[in-house]
Formats: C-alpha cells, sequence, structure tokens
C-alpha cells in the first residue's frame, strides 16, 4: 500500500510538474513573441489588442475542442467529422433567417439558430447510428477513417447545397451586418466577442451541471470512466454514444453560430475550425474539459500574436507547429495523465 501511494505521488508530481512547465513554456513563447514584435514599434496597447483578439478566436476552438472530447472519452472515437457540425450551424441558420419568417428580426434570428441546433444534433446522431454503430468493432483507425468519411460528404452535400458563396448572419447586438466596437482608450473589442465568450462560459456551466447534477450525465461519465464497467452495470452505452455525438454536434452548430456574425460562413470553413479544434482537445489531453479550453484559449492567443507579430499569412501554420511539439514531447496533453488517455 505505501508502495503503491508513493509511486502515485511520484505521478501526481510528475504531471504537476510538466503542467507548470507548459505553463512557463507558453508564458516563454509569449515573451519570445513580444520581443519580436517590438521591431514593429508595438506596444502595451497592441499586445492586449492581439490578446484579446486571440481569446475571441480562442473561444471557438474551445468549443469545438469540447465537442472532440465529449465525443472521444465516451466512446473512443476522435471525430474528425466535428468540423462539419460547425459549418452547418452557422449555414442552416442563415438559410432560415433568410425566409423571412413572420417573427420580429430578433426572434426569427433565435428560432433560426434554434432549429439549426437540433438539426445539426440528429444530424450528429444519425452519424453515430448509421455511420460509426455498424463499425463498433472495428479498429480506432477505421472509425477514424469513417469520421473523416463524413465529413467529406457533409461538405459535398453543403458545397451543393449552398454553392460556394458566403452567407451571412446579422449581429446578434444589432440585428444588421455592422457589429458595433467598444472602445477602452486604445482598446477596441466588437460587441459579438461579448457574446463568444458568454456562450463558451454557459456551455461550460451548462456542461458541468449536466454531468454532476443528472442521471443520464453521470451515466455518460460512467462510459467515460469504463465502458464495459458501465454496461455490467445496466447502463446503455450504444445509448450513450449516440448521445454523445448528438450533444458535441449541437457544440460544433453552436460555436459556428456565434462565429457567424464575425466572419462570412462558407462550406469550407469547418476544416480549419475542427482541426484547430482537434488541436486544443489534444493539448488538453483528449479527456479533460477544462483542459480542452484552456488548450483553445492558449493556441488561440498565441496565434494571433503570433500572426501579428510575423506574417499573418502564417497564422494557421502555428496551429499545426503547437500540434507537432505536443505530440513529441507530452503526447497526453498538460491537463491529461496517460492513464487517463489509455482508460478513455
Amino acid at each position: 500500500m505505501v508502495r503503491g501511494w508513493r509511486l502515485g505521488e511520484q505521478t501526481w508530481m510528475k504531471e504537476g510538474a510538466w503542467r507548470g512547465g507548459v505553463i512557463l513554456a507558453a508564458l516563454g513563447m509569449w515573451a519570445f513573441l513580444v520581443l519580436l514584435g517590438r521591431r514593429h514599434g508595438f506596444g502595451a496597447p497592441e499586445y492586449l489588442q492581439f490578446l484579446l483578439d486571440g481569446l475571441r478566436g480562442g473561444s471557438i476552438y474551445a468549443l469545438v475542442a469540447l465537442g472532440f472530447v465529449l465525443v472521444y472519452r465516451v466512446t473512443g472515437v476522435i471525430n474528425f467529422a466535428q468540423g462539419a457540425f460547425v459549418m452547418l450551424g452557422p449555414m442552416l441558420t442563415a438559410s432560415f433567417y433568410e425566409r423571412g419568417w413572420p417573427p420580429a428580426p430578433s426572434l426569427r434570428l433565435a428560432l433560426a439558430a434554434l432549429l439549426s441546433i437540433g438539426i445539426v444534433a440528429g444530424i450528429g446522431v444519425a452519424v453515430e447510428r448509421w455511420a460509426l454503430y455498424p463499425a463498433r468493432r472495428a479498429s480506432p483507425l477505421t472509425r477514424i477513417i469513417i469520421t473523416v468519411g463524413v465529413y467529406l460528404i457533409l461538405e459535398g452535400a453543403a458545397l451543393l447545397l449552398w454553392g460556394p458563396y458566403a452567407k451571412m448572419i446579422p449581429s446578434f447586438t444589432t440585428l444588421s451586418l455592422a457589429d458595433p466596437t467598444l472602445r477602452f482608450g486604445e482598446i477596441r473589442i466588437k460587441a459579438q466577442s461579448l457574446w463568444i465568450w458568454g456562450t463558451l462560459g454557459i456551455s461550460l456551466l451548462t456542461l458541468a451541471l449536466f454531468f454532476g447534477r443528472t442521471t443520464l450525465g453521470k451515466a455518460m461519465r460512467a462510459c467515460a470512466v469504463n465502458r464495459l464497467a458501465a454496461q455490467l452495470m445496466g447502463i446503455r452505452v450504444d445509448v450513450m454514444s449516440t448521445l454523445a455525438f448528438g450533444l458535441a454536434a449541437a457544440l460544433g452548430a453552436l460555436a459556428g453560430i456565434v462565429l457567424g456574425p464575425a466572419t462570412r460562413p462558407t462550406y469550407e470553413m469547418g476544416l480549419e475550425l475542427g482541426l484547430k479544434g482537434f488541436v486544443a482537445a489534444i493539448m488538453g489531453g483528449l479527456v479533460s474539459f477544462p483542459g480542452a479550453v484552456l488548450g483553445g484559449l492558449l493556441l488561440g492567443a498565441l496565434e494571433n500574436l503570433w500572426a501579428g507579430v510575423t506574417v499573418a499569412g502564417f497564422k494557421d501554420l502555428f496551429a499545426f507547429i503547437v500540434l507537432i511539439l505536443v505530440l513529441l514531447v507530452h503526447p497526453q496533453g498538460f491537463a491529461g495523465s496517460e492513464a487517463e488517455v489509455e482508460r478513455a
């Protein structure tokens, strides 16, 4: 018992040291990029602006990463179709909103968003039932390839349905294409950023209440800890897997919808957001909701600073540099241990 306790203590200390090292490395990278930006004459206001803009994008990555973590913990599948769910949310919302239904614009936008989230959640359920459940005994690689195929099918369907043209979603604040800007001295914050940050906070709180207070949420947590033991206790693991896909799809659609007014949704937007959400999930260990959120926020802040002090076209490159470094140095991420990843 004493030996086991000592091993556990050593593991905990090792993981704590690693997480502390990651924080120091992130701060060191931030300091390096700040020094690199001095050649452009950037000062504190510019760096703070980079940080706030990066946290806006990082919040979207975090929402997408939550979907990856949710599916992986319950099913053991890395769902690369998550990017398609992110794309479908705003594309459907824009299409429904453009129909000009009788309600007032604010209510019409809310109804369009809710209807879109419900449809995308249903698509997520269908993907699990029709594509992954029949392959439940296949190898993990086979199931990953299936999710990639599902993404390509959904993206192709979106291209056929909407064409290559961008859609438009009005600002949640003004219900027009003009998004108001809040000014605090030299710092500017788009009003839609507040909606994005609020959505991330509410989503985290809702997930915490769902998994901590509801019977269904506790059953999903049991599947995440040990699927075989949960099945022996009478929990329908297949039903929990289907629910996990539905919830992940809803989270992806929500992320795309709140991002919609800040950009112009297109059929191909899911690829970039899905991959960056995956990077954020990997940074968090693929098993931790707080880790996924922290990974998304760190990735967003650092890549935006990277783009600001180097070349904006290199912004997308940064995420994959981070992914390679994490996989080489510590594949379990900074919020998950090796045992947790293997158990999931």
